[in-house]
Protein backbone atom coordinates (compact mmCIF):
# COMPACT_ATOMS: atom_id res chain seq x y z
CA UNK A 1 0.00 0.00 0.00
CA UNK A 2 1.50 3.38 -0.91
CA UNK A 3 1.95 6.17 1.60
CA UNK A 4 -1.17 8.22 2.32
CA UNK A 5 -1.27 12.02 2.20
CA UNK A 6 -2.72 13.28 5.45
CA UNK A 7 -4.65 16.52 5.90
CA UNK A 8 -5.55 18.04 9.25
CA UNK A 9 -9.18 16.94 8.85
CA UNK A 10 -8.21 13.42 7.81
CA UNK A 11 -5.88 13.27 10.83
CA UNK A 12 -8.77 14.18 13.13
CA UNK A 13 -11.04 11.61 11.44
CA UNK A 14 -8.62 8.67 11.15
CA UNK A 15 -5.84 9.15 13.70
CA UNK A 16 -6.71 11.36 16.68
CA UNK A 17 -9.05 14.30 17.18
CA UNK A 18 -7.05 16.67 19.37
CA UNK A 19 -9.94 19.16 19.36
CA UNK A 20 -12.28 16.85 21.31
CA UNK A 21 -9.97 14.44 23.18
CA UNK A 22 -7.57 15.29 25.99
CA UNK A 23 -5.85 11.91 26.30
CA UNK A 24 -4.24 10.19 23.31
CA UNK A 25 -6.68 7.73 21.78
CA UNK A 26 -5.60 6.30 18.43
CA UNK A 27 -8.53 5.77 16.05
CA UNK A 28 -6.69 3.61 13.52
CA UNK A 29 -7.02 -0.16 13.10
CA UNK A 30 -3.31 -0.67 12.24
CA UNK A 31 -0.14 0.83 13.70
CA UNK A 32 0.94 3.92 11.80
CA UNK A 33 3.85 6.16 10.93
CA UNK A 34 3.41 9.84 10.13
CA UNK A 35 6.16 11.55 8.16
CA UNK A 36 6.17 15.34 8.67
CA UNK A 37 7.99 16.79 5.66
CA UNK A 38 8.26 19.73 3.26
CA UNK A 39 8.88 19.67 -0.49
CA UNK A 40 11.96 21.91 -0.19
CA UNK A 41 13.63 19.71 2.47
CA UNK A 42 16.62 17.70 1.15
CA UNK A 43 16.65 15.04 3.92
CA UNK A 44 12.87 14.64 3.47
CA UNK A 45 13.44 13.80 -0.19
CA UNK A 46 15.96 11.13 0.85
CA UNK A 47 13.51 9.54 3.31
CA UNK A 48 10.45 9.63 1.00
CA UNK A 49 11.40 6.67 -1.25
CA UNK A 50 12.41 4.63 1.82
CA UNK A 51 8.99 5.22 3.36
CA UNK A 52 7.32 4.24 0.07
CA UNK A 53 9.31 0.96 0.11
CA UNK A 54 8.40 0.34 3.75
CA UNK A 55 4.72 1.06 3.02
CA UNK A 56 4.77 -1.59 0.29
CA UNK A 57 6.77 -4.09 2.38
CA UNK A 58 4.61 -3.71 5.52
CA UNK A 59 0.90 -4.05 4.74
CA UNK A 60 0.17 -4.27 8.49
CA UNK A 61 1.01 -0.62 9.05
CA UNK A 62 -0.17 2.64 7.48
CA UNK A 63 2.38 5.30 6.53
CA UNK A 64 1.02 8.82 6.31
CA UNK A 65 2.75 11.92 4.96
CA UNK A 66 2.03 15.44 6.25
CA UNK A 67 3.25 18.42 4.24
CA UNK A 68 4.10 20.88 7.03
CA UNK A 69 3.86 23.84 4.62
CA UNK A 70 0.24 22.98 3.79
CA UNK A 71 -0.89 21.50 7.13
CA UNK A 72 0.52 24.17 9.44
CA UNK A 73 -2.08 23.56 12.15
CA UNK A 74 -1.09 19.90 12.40
CA UNK A 75 2.62 20.79 12.42
CA UNK A 76 1.93 23.26 15.24
CA UNK A 77 -0.06 20.72 17.29
CA UNK A 78 2.94 18.36 17.20
CA UNK A 79 5.40 21.24 17.68
CA UNK A 80 7.37 20.24 14.60
CA UNK A 81 10.61 22.25 14.74
CA UNK A 82 12.74 20.25 12.34
CA UNK A 83 11.90 18.08 9.38
CA UNK A 84 11.72 15.35 8.62
CA UNK A 85 10.08 14.37 11.89
CA UNK A 86 8.57 10.92 12.09
CA UNK A 87 5.79 9.94 14.47
CA UNK A 88 5.51 6.22 15.26
CA UNK A 89 2.04 5.20 16.47
CA UNK A 90 1.70 1.75 18.06
CA UNK A 91 -1.80 0.40 18.62
CA UNK A 92 -1.75 0.32 22.41
CA UNK A 93 1.04 2.66 23.54
CA UNK A 94 1.82 6.35 23.37
CA UNK A 95 3.15 7.64 20.04
CA UNK A 96 6.89 8.32 19.74
CA UNK A 97 8.38 11.23 17.76
CA UNK A 98 11.79 11.00 16.12
CA UNK A 99 13.33 14.01 14.38
CA UNK A 100 15.71 13.57 11.49
CA UNK A 101 16.17 11.37 8.46
CA UNK A 102 16.54 7.78 9.62
CA UNK A 103 18.16 5.07 7.49
CA UNK A 104 15.94 2.22 6.31
CA UNK A 105 17.41 -0.39 8.69
CA UNK A 106 16.60 1.82 11.70
CA UNK A 107 13.05 2.43 10.46
CA UNK A 108 12.62 -1.32 9.94
CA UNK A 109 13.88 -1.96 13.46
CA UNK A 110 11.41 0.51 14.99
CA UNK A 111 8.56 -0.96 12.91
CA UNK A 112 9.37 -4.50 14.12
CA UNK A 113 10.06 -3.65 17.79
CA UNK A 114 7.58 -0.87 18.46
CA UNK A 115 4.76 -1.22 15.95
CA UNK A 116 4.39 -4.86 14.95
CA UNK A 117 5.51 -6.69 18.10
CA UNK A 118 2.57 -5.29 20.07
CA UNK A 119 0.05 -5.68 17.26
CA UNK A 120 -2.02 -8.81 17.41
Amino acid sequence: MPTVKLTTQKFKDEVFDYTTEREWKFKGDKPAIIDFYADWCGPCKMVAPILEELANENPDIVIYKVDTEVEQELAAVFQIRSIPSILFIPMDKQPMMQAGALPKHILEEVIQKELLSSAS
